[in-house]
């Protein structure tokens, strides 16, 4: 495990321990989160924890032609069942993700600083947010960030209110940067939702390969 200090830099990630965690300290500031996303690096730590800094080996991902979409999931998107935008409340969207309930986790990792932090990427560019609406209710959404020069969108957190509404607007987002010659979606860990979406593990030194072939 690294300590980092005020200069800006980062251990090679295969040096991460068998958790993957790589280094601890730091800062929240963008010049080092975006220095962390494109090295395949991402910060994951709660509420009175030091900043710790992570690159699993699995690493979850999803190649967009391998998204699936299941029958019920289908006929929701044929019916357009949400309303779903981009970049338009990304604050209500994050500050979502923090309040949501996770099974097994108290607390959450999404503390105030890491939104403070987020909102700045945001307004630098770098952070995007999906939002998804039940006539005029926010029922979902997610973010995460986009590093278009790569191609490849890192997802971080998302949240629903309503059932399949986050499932719902993943679905559009994977489609749209699909569109955009996006191709990965990097999910960091493995969940059953997730893989029940196509995401899929692959080894740490293919992702780091995908992150590092423009």
């Amino acid at each position: 495990m690294y300590l980092l200090d005020e200069h800006l830099w980062f251990p090679n990630p295969k040096l991460a321990n068998e958790d993957g965690l790589l280094a601890v300290g730091g800062d929240l500031t963008a010049g080092r989160l975006l220095l962390a996303y494109q090295n395949g690096i991402f910060p994951w730590f709660s509420e009175g924890e030091p900043l710790l800094w992570w690159s699993p080996d699995l690493r979850m991902v999803l190649f967009p032609e391998n998204l699936h979409i299941s029958k019920s999931m289908k006929q929701l998107l044929k019916q357009n069942k949400f309303r779903v935008t981009y970049n338009q409340d990304f604050k209500s969207v994050i500050s979502a993700c923090a309040e949501q309930p996770r099974r097994g986790q108290e607390g959450t990792w999404i503390t105030s600083d890491m939104i403070d932090a987020y909102l700045n990427l945001h307004d630098l560019g770098h952070a995007i947010s999906v939002e998804v609406y039940s006539e005029h209710s926010l029922v979902g959404g997610l973010y995460g960030i986009y590093l278009k020069e790569k191609r490849i969108f890192c997802g971080e957190s998302m949240f629903t209110r309503q059932s399949n509404a986050s499932k719902y607007g993943f679905i559009k987002l994977v489609q749209q940067l699909a569109k955009e010659g996006v191709k990965l979606i990097d999910c960091q860990m493995h969940t059953a939702h997730l893989a029940s979406l196509g995401a899929e593990e692959i080894p740490r030194e293919t992702f780091l390969k995908y992150l590092n072939d423009k």
